[in-house]
């Protein structure tokens, strides 16, 4: 089955959203509440409803670019954010995006994506940041054994795709994550390594 723009269409028309949390990723939260530039340039791919995004423009921040390949959800992103100058909204493969960012908000793209594309998304992450930028969220810590989204894995094998791109600040066992979630998340903070 590929995992293109019909696939993740298919799923919004027929509301198989069940990684929709309807609010912010508590981690994520948590991380935003610490951040004191609000002009940072800041990338949320994979963006779904967007509540981080939503969270951001209510805590004052003011350069925000939102991805999807799913165009259903992007037009209702549109809409949602219409008014609002500081966020930008792209129907867009992730892999083609170009551009330059501070900060990557990741939650609950990394795991949608097929598993043969997990070295690629380091590559193409460590391209779209800034010097000294950050690779902030949350990375499912369980096997699904799935072979439709959502794809676990473990610290270990993350490891391995980000080595040589990134240095660690964090990738620990998450301790805020929701009651559903609760030990089956790893909160990452990775900045990236010049190449």
């Amino acid at each position: 089955m590929e995992l293109n723009e019909n696939f993740w269409n298919d799923k919004y028309t027929t509301n198989q959203t069940g990684w929709d949390l309807k609010a912010p990723s508590t981690p994520l939260k948590e991380y935003i509440d610490q951040l004191e530039d609000k002009n940072i340039r800041i990338l949320i791919p994979g963006c779904g409803n967007a509540y981080e995004a939503e969270y951001l423009l209510e805590q004052g921040f003011t350069n925000i670019t939102l991805i999807d390949i799913s165009e259903i959800v992007v037009e209702k992103i549109k809409e949602k954010f219409k008014h609002n100058p500081n966020i930008k909204v792209l129907h867009q493969d992730f892999f083609e995006l170009d551009g330059e960012f501070d900060l990557i908000l990741e939650q609950t793209f990394f795991c949608a994506l097929d598993p043969k594309l997990r070295q690629s998304y380091s590559i193409k992450m460590n391209e779209l940041l800034a010097e000294n930028g950050k690779l902030v969220g949350v990375l499912f810590n369980r096997e699904f054994g799935n072979d439709t989204p959502p794809f676990g894995g473990d610290k270990t094998e993350y490891q391995t795709y980000f080595n040589d791109y990134f240095d660690f600040k964090v990738m620990e066992n998450c301790y805020n994550s929701i009651p559903p979630r609760a030990k089956t998340e790893l909160f990452i903070n990775l900045k990236k390594i010049a190449k």
